[in-house]
Formats: structure tokens, C-alpha cells, sequence
């Protein structure tokens, strides 16, 4: 199929294209932002060891899994298994695959946009010196005093929608591509100098120590759902963005091995960032479990009061709302090629429609943090249920059935075609995890949370 199907979107230009663009769709918020506050309420390092674990065993395959089924069909994600659910004559109901995606990348991105708003007018508090000589409970007014104002937060995740759209407008080679050549190689070396930086506290061993030694006593079934939904998060998995972009991918590029690099670098990332900020954290005398707010109120701190802490802390927010955009590109994709594809929408319309509701959905993320705070559903406000229902439940669930729909649905030949494995040994190992043990562990992981187990 992919020998002569064309993507009407284009490609990207270079099997380096492709690996930037979804390396940035996996590096963000979810690794700087997200990675260090849920280990923190995990316990540290027996999460850190699951979840890399999780990356291993369960992410990286079905990676290899949704990238492969995109680039066969070439298509958006929902008519991606209308096409490839007809050519397996399988049940018709597994179509719901797609829509799930997206709907899970829309979700996504309504409280992602706010959270990437934080970020952006920490940009502005850094350059006007808001941080500077600041201890840790300035630092934690300045941050309450703005997520308690829903005009505030209104304003900045409007401004970054703005932005995401204003890439996503133009396309793959001259929008997607293009931003993700530029946003992605600075994060790295910041993320090296906030190391170095964390390197000079007196609580850098300590810090590390939390991160990496690992104690199973504070790890619950809960923590060991949230790190399998957090490798899906962090991979983009089973929200549609893996899938269109490997409808994006050149014939001639090895899955496998791009994968393994995308997935290796984020991961990296991840606990750069852990290390980076946990020393900080220890050293202000902060709660490892401070929640969503970790890192708006502990890096403020390092900047307020390390030499150069001005230029450092307006170029980290800065680079922290480039992996945001990176990511948030990713997620509305989906979306706007089945606009595109299927209403006759020109990609501009397909914008406007899919950022104006995505938009509105933000609302209530916005709201959960001041007026409709003591508003709870399953004992959560909105931001939490939504942040629990898609990487929770909605993601594991949508990667749960691309490995089975990989794994026992698709004609092996042409899995074994797309994947292009370097040997049988490695496409074996591919089948095995993808049939066997990544649809077990999410499966397990489940009938503990529902209190079969």
C-alpha cells in the first residue's frame, strides 16, 4: 500500500525531520513539567524504575506499532483504521480506534494549553526580575496569586493556542517541520546547564539519591498505573499524533530504529529534568509532592538567586514553551488532517475549527484552579479528571488495542514489511512484546485499579 499511497498532507523531508518532529511531540511538558511532580507523589525512584520499564516493555513497541500503522495508510488516525480495519476484514467496530485518538489528543491539549500558558508568562515574570532574591515562599505567592486569576490564565493559554495554530497552519514541511528544526536542539543544552547548576547545592546527592534509589514500600497500584499512563503520555502514544505523523514518513526511514532514538531521548530528558530540579527542590526545603505546581515553584527559586539567574531563568521558560509548542502541534494534528481529508476543509478552516474548540475546552482547566476549584467530580476538579482520564485511561486503553489490532489483527506480512526489522530475531521480540506483554501489563495493571487484583 505504502509503495504507491501518498499522503495528501506531504512528508517530512528526512528521516531527521521525522525524528525531530516526534521527539518533540514526546519531549515536553510531560517530561519537564509532568515527570518530576508524579514521581515525586510516587516516591521516587521505585516509580522512576517502573516507568522506565513501562518505556521498554510496553511504549516502545506499540511506538513502533502506531507509527507503522500510519505510514501504511498515509491517512489521519480515524480514516487510518476505517482503511486498514477493511483490508483485514476485521470487525467494524475497531474504526472507534481512531476516533479515540483524537479525542484524547483534543482533551490533551485544552489542559495542556494552560499549563504551556504558565509557562509563557513565566517568560515575562523572569524578564521583569519577579524571581529575583526570592525564597521559596515568595516564589509560592507569586505562583498562587496567578493561577488564582482566571483572566490571567485565559489570556496566556489564549496567546499559546494562537501560536499552535499559527504553525499547524502551514502545513508539514513549511509549518511542522520547520518549527520543530528550530524549537527542539536548545532544550538539551539548557537542561545540561540546569544539571550543572543543580550539581553545585549541597543537596544534589540527595536529590539524585530520591531519584534513583528505589523504595517499593511507597509505591501503590495506583503509582504503578500512573507511571505505564505517564510512558504513554510522555511517547505520545494512543492519542492519534504518532499515527498521523508516521502517515508523514518516507517508505525508505526503519521504524525501529527511529523509535528506539525518539523514545531514548525523551526518556533521557526526562530524568535530566528530575535531576536538575529534585536538588532544588530538597534545597529549598520543598515538597517532592508539591503537585502540578513543582516546577513553577522551585526552578524561580534557582533563577532568583544564581548568578546570571536573570538571562537563564527568561531562556528556560522560553525553551520550556518550545517543547510545549513541539507537543501541542502533535496533538491538534490528528484533528486537522481528518478535517481536511473528510469535510472539505481547506487546512485553514480546519485550524480555526479545531483550535476555537479546543480552546473552549481549556475553560475548564482554567476554571479548576480558582472560581471552580471545590467544584469535584470523582472527588477531582476538572484538570485532574482530565489529566486522569486520558493518560489514566484513555491512552493505556487506546495502546492496549493497537498492540492487540498489530499484534493479532493485521496480516503479518505487512507488518513485517512496514516494520523492515533488521533480522527475524528482533521482529520476533517485536511480536512477542506486542501480542503478549504489552496488552497483559495494561490489561493486569487495570483489574488492579478496579479491585479484581
Amino acid at each position: 500500500m505504502t509503495d504507491t499511497k501518498k499522503s495528501q498532507h506531504g512528508e517530512w523531508s528526512s528521516r531527521f525531520a521525522f525524528i525531530l518532529a516526534a521527539t518533540g511531540s514526546a519531549v515536553g511538558l510531560g517530561n519537564i513539567w509532568k515527570f518530576p511532580y508524579i514521581t515525586g507523589e510516587n516516591g521516587g525512584g521505585a516509580f522512576v524504575i517502573v516507568y522506565l520499564l513501562c518505556v521498554l516493555l510496553i511504549g516502545i513497541p506499540i511506538m513502533m506499532a502506531e507509527t507503522m500503522l500510519g505510514r501504511r495508510s498515509r491517512q489521519n488516525p480515524i480514516n487510518t483504521m476505517i482503511t486498514l480495519v477493511d483490508e483485514a476484514g476485521a470487525d467494524k467496530n475497531w474504526h472507534y480506534l481512531g476516533w479515540m485518538g483524537v479525542a484524547a489528543g483534543f482533551l490533551i491539549l485544552s489542559y495542556y494549553s494552560v499549563i504551556a500558558g504558565w509557562a509563557s508568562a513565566y517568560v515575562l515574570k523572569a524578564f521583569t526580575g519577579s524571581f529575583f532574591g526570592a525564597d521559596a515562599a515568595a516564589i509560592k505567592v507569586i505562583f498562587d496569586d496567578f493561577v488564582a486569576s482566571p483572566a490571567k490564565l485565559l489570556f496566556w493559554h489564549s496567546l499559546f493556542m494562537l501560536a499552535t495554530m499559527l504553525i499547524v497552519v502551514r502545513g508539514v514541511n513549511t509549518g511542522l517541520e520547520k518549527a520543530v528544526r528550530f524549537l527542539m536542539p536548545s532544550l538539551f543544552v539548557l537542561l545540561i546547564l540546569m544539571v550543572a547548576y543543580a550539581m553545585t547545592t549541597d543537596t544534589y546527592d540527595q536529590g539524585v539519591k530520591f531519584l534513583f534509589t528505589p523504595d517499593f514500600s511507597k509505591l501503590t497500584g495506583n503509582g504503578v498505573l500512573t507511571a505505564m499512563g505517564h510512558a504513554f503520555f510522555t511517547l505520545s502514544l494512543g492519542m492519534g499524533a504518532i499515527m498521523v505523523y508516521g502517515s508523514y514518513l518516507p517508505k525508505d526511514v526503519s521504524i525501529s530504529k527511529t523509535v528506539f532514538l525518539i523514545a531514548g531521548t525523551d526518556t533521557v530528558v526526562a530524568l535530566l529534568a528530575g535531576i536538575a530540579i529534585f536538588p532544588i527542590v530538597f534545597a529549598s526545603g520543598l515538597e517532592p509532592a508539591a503537585g502540578p505546581g513543582l516546577i513553577f515553584q522551585t526552578l524561580p527559586i534557582a533563577f532568583g538567586n544564581m548568578t546570571g539567574g536573570w538571562f537563564f531563568g527568561i531562556l528556560f521558560f522560553v525553551m520550556l514553551v518550545f517543547a510545549a509548542l513541539s507537543s501541542s502541534i502533535s496533538l491538534i494534528e490528528p484533528a486537522v488532517a481528518w478535517l481536511v481529508e473528510n469535510k472539505d476543509m481547506s487546512r485553514e478552516q480546519a485550524c480555526i475549527w479545531s483550535g476555537s474548540i479546543t480552546w473552549l475546552l481549556g475553560f475548564g482547566t482554567i476554571f479548576s484552579f480558582n472560581v471552580w476549584s471545590e467544584f469535584k467530580i470523582f472527588d477531582r476538579t476538572i484538570f485532574q479528571l482530565l489529566d486522569y482520564l486520558t493518560a489514566n485511561l484513555m491512552l493505556p486503553i487506546g495502546g492496549f488495542c493497537i498492540a492487540v489490532f498489530a499484534g493479532w489483527i493485521m496480516k503479518q506480512q505487512y507488518t513485517e514489511h512496514e516494520l523492515d526489522m533488521p533480522n527475524a530475531l528482533s521482529y520476533q521480540a517485536w511480536q512477542i512484546l506486542i501480542r503478549y506483554v504489552a496488552p497483559a501489563a495494561v490489561f493486569l495493571v487495570f483489574l488492579h485499579v478496579v479491585g479484581v487484583l
